[in-house]
Order: structure tokens, then C-alpha cells, then sequence
């Protein structure tokens, strides 16, 4: 089940930026907590289930606590002191505002995951440029540059190959990272600059004086407008909770 399918990948970007904006106003775990249980739930109904959520997002899962440790140990000293040595100063509010930095980094990197899965690059391009009205260079530019990205895990796998069998793949883990690592920034210039000598010679550097045409129509539907309200609503209705509770915590003064 995939409720967002078909709607245009403009809505996606202007969904997550209506969903997360509001919670970067407080620093609280309440509003964070409601809008982490809005992406958890909605998640299976946009076509990411729990499992690809936890693969796709293990960057953030990983962020998660390196941002939140630095605040427990250096937050703003408040209550009661559990632990204190030179810089280090855990009270209650240093540990409040470390669990509220966790769950509010999940709560505004998840729905990043969710929105983002399944997009086609060049259907993103149409919204950007139709929708949006941002420049044609910087949309073909993009849209290029995004389809390279899997010719790019083609080319490391074909490295590592290539190395397997010259009999020079164990020569330390660090080496044989900076070795692959170079070879792909080679690659990717090489496969870039002829990428960029093509697009020039199709003409795709000149714009006419009417205006780009599109192979592609793009543009919001009622289906867009009904999924950007959604958003705005949980993230209104998280603000909204926690003032409710009293536990809302503005930005500036935490």
C-alpha cells in the first residue's frame, strides 16, 4: 500500500518542510514524540514499511545519539546534579534536553526517509522546474547528477572486483579505502566531464527566448494538496500537544 503514489515529487519536499519546520521551535520531547509516532504510522502507508525504514535509516539512527550525548553532559546545568567534572555538568535539564534532542533528530530525519523513497529523478526535475520555477541549468544539472549516483555503485563494485582479482584487495582496511575512494573521484571526473560535454553539444546549456519547453506535464493535484495538509496538520497538532501539557520549551530559552 503506497498512498503516496502518483502525487507529484514536489509535494513530497514541500510536505517535509511543512512536517518538521514547526518542530525546530521547541526543544521538547512531547511535540518530537507526537511527530516521531506520525512518521512511524504513516510510514507503512507511503510504502516504506518498518524493516526499509530501519535500513534506509540508519544514518539517523546513528546521528541520533551523537547529538544528544554532547547535550546531556554540556547542557545548561538545572536541578539536580547527577554528575559533575570540570566541563562535564549532568543535571535534569541536560538530560531532558538530550532526550529531547534524540528524539526530535529521529523525529525530523525519518520523515526524510519516508518522503524521499521511491522519487524518479526525472519526474522530480519536471516539479522543480514547472512547479517550482527554479532554473532549467541547475534542474538538468541535478537531475543528471542524481542519475549517476547508481553508475557510481557500479563503478565501486567494479573496482573492488577488478582489485580481488590483481590480488591487491588485502593490503590494510584504510588502504584499501583511500585506494577506492580515489579511483571513484577519477571515475566520477571522467564520467562528469564527458556527461557535461554531452548535454552542451545536445544544446541543453541554451535556453530560447520563449522559454524551455517539457517532454512532461507537471503539476499539484488535489491528492498534492490533501497530503501537504496532512503534514501541516501533525505538525501543528504536535506544537499543539505539548503547549497543551506544558512541557513546550521555545528554542531560544532552553
Amino acid at each position: 500500500m503506497n498512498l503516496l503514489a502518483g502525487i507529484n515529487p514536489v509535494t513530497r519536499i514541500l510536505a517535509l518542510i511543512l512536517l518538521t519546520t514547526p518542530l525546530l521551535l521547541s526543544v521538547d520531547i512531547v511535540s518530537a514524540a507526537v511527530a516521531l509516532g506520525f512518521t512511524l504510522l504513516a510510514a507503512p502507508l507511503c510504502g516504506v514499511s518498518w524493516g526499509r525504514l530501519l535500513r534506509r535509516g540508519w544514518p539517523i539512527l546513528l546521528a541520533a545519539p551523537l547529538a544528544a550525548v554532547p547535550m546531556a553532559l554540556y547542557g545548561r546545568p538545572e536541578g539536580e546534579t547527577y554528575l559533575h567534572f570540570l566541563l562535564i555538568h549532568v543535571t535534569d535539564n541536560s538530560l531532558q534536553l538530550a532526550a529531547a534532542i534524540f528524539v526530535r533528530v529521529l523525529a525530523v530525519g525519518l520523515p526524510v526517509v519516508v518522503l524521499s523513497a521511491d522519487v524518479d529523478p526525472t519526474d522530480l526535475g519536471d516539479g522543480l522546474a514547472q512547479v517550482l520555477r527554479l532554473p532549467a541549468r541547475f534542474v538538468l544539472g541535478a537531475v543528471a547528477a542524481t542519475r549517476l549516483v547508481s553508475l557510481f555503485r557500479d563503478d565501486l563494485d567494479s573496482m573492488r572486483r577488478a582489485r580481488r582479482a590483481r590480488g591487491i584487495a588485502d593490503q590494510g582496511r584504510i588502504r584499501h579505502f583511500l585506494t577506492l575512494a580515489f579511483g571513484l573521484l577519477v571515475l566520477s571526473l571522467r564520467r562528469g566531464t564527458k556527461l557535461a560535454t554531452a548535454m552542451e553539444a545536445r544544446g541543453f546549456n541554451r535556453v530560447a527566448e520563449h522559454g524551455r519547453t517539457w517532454a512532461r506535464e507537471s503539476t499539484l493535484s488535489g491528492r498534492d494538496w490533501v497530503v501537504m495538509s496532512v503534514c501541516l496538520v501533525a505538525s501543528v497538532a504536535a506544537i499543539g500537544i505539548a503547549v497543551a501539557v506544558g512541557s513546550f520549551r521555545f528554542l531560544g530559552v532552553a
